[in-house]
């Protein structure tokens, strides 16, 4: 995530503290967090399972939006 985070301020020609870096990368975290634990309550399975269960449907709605297969 921090790699992302630099690759981002390098991109837009910002340099961030590291009190920056640490917020944003808490604020990424939280938000990923909530969401995965929202979906494992919410399909009723463990906190592990539903990470899994998140990214496999991202990738799949992503696949369908774009129009890869039929």
């Amino acid at each position: 995530m921090v790699s992302y985070l630099e690759w981002v301020q390098d991109l837009q020609g910002f340099f961030w503290d590291e009190a920056r870096i640490n917020h944003e990368l808490g604020s990424i975290m939280m938000r990923s967090l909530n969401e995965v634990w929202d979906y494992g309550r919410e399909q009723q399975v463990p906190l592990r399972l539903g990470a899994y269960m998140l990214a496999v449907h991202r990738v799949a709605a992503a696949i369908q939006a774009r129009g890869v297969f039929p």
